[in-house]
């Protein structure tokens, strides 16, 4: 299986192509704006690399979250009109599925920080079996993550584990980076009907659509 990976849900453009588990081509551009104008020339370079026309993907996989409100949605928009136009599935990875090596056995538990300044530090959590989501993501400050983690057995990939402290030494914390690569490499054997290319935002988007209440 041929898969385009996209991920603009933090403060970069990045993509991969993967063909059964072999990596084609990848790419990072680091841009936290304009990466609505960016993303179709972004696209075609990453296809060129890998020397695949676009007609030729079975699967496009979309990082959908949580993360930034206007990049995910800017990737999940952009994902879907690929697939309209090529007749690709298109396949929703959350940032947690894509921020955990794939190939995991059994479960772990993904914590990836949202509010990075203390003393508002939150994370966005998921808990994983295998590849996929149990259930989905939670945004939770760190009291409520520390008394998560109490006697977890787990692996646990984790971004800003010191601000566990002393909590730290009693869980095995791994680092985690959500990534493109990943989200393919998983994407491939996800159902769609189970992995839908839909914003995934843990908590109330700041913004509201016009006519929607805040």
């Amino acid at each position: 299986m041929l898969v385009l990976a996209l991920n603009t849900a933090f403060a970069a453009l990045e993509g991969a192509v993967v063909r059964d588990g072999e990596i084609l081509a990848d790419a990072r551009d680091p841009m936290a704006r304009g990466q609505d104008r960016q993303l179709p020339d972004f696209v075609e370079r990453l296809l060129a690399e890998a020397r695949v026309p676009l007609d030729a993907i079975d699967r496009i996989a979309v990082v959908t979250g949580p993360g930034s409100f206007t990049g995910i949605r800017i990737g999940v928009s952009y994902a879907r009109g690929l697939s309209l136009v090529t007749g690709a599935e298109c396949v929703g990875v959350t940032s947690l599925e894509a921020a955990i090596p794939a190939g995991m056995a059994g479960n772990t538990l993904g914590a990836l920080m949202a509010q990075k300044r203390p003393p508002d530090q939150t994370w966005w959590v998921q808990g994983l079996e295998g590849d996929e989501g149990i259930a989905v993501p939670v945004e939770v400050n760190l009291r409520d993550l520390k008394a998560m983690l109490e006697g977890f057995t787990v692996p646990v990939f984790i971004d800003g584990a010191e601000a566990l402290g002393e909590a730290a030494a009693g869980i095995d914390a791994r680092p985690m980076q959500p990534s493109a690569i990943t989200a393919a490499l998983k994407a491939a054997g996800f159902d769609p009907a189970d992995h839908p290319p839909a914003p995934v935002y843990a908590r109330e988007p700041d913004a509201t659509l016009p006519g929607q209440k805040p």
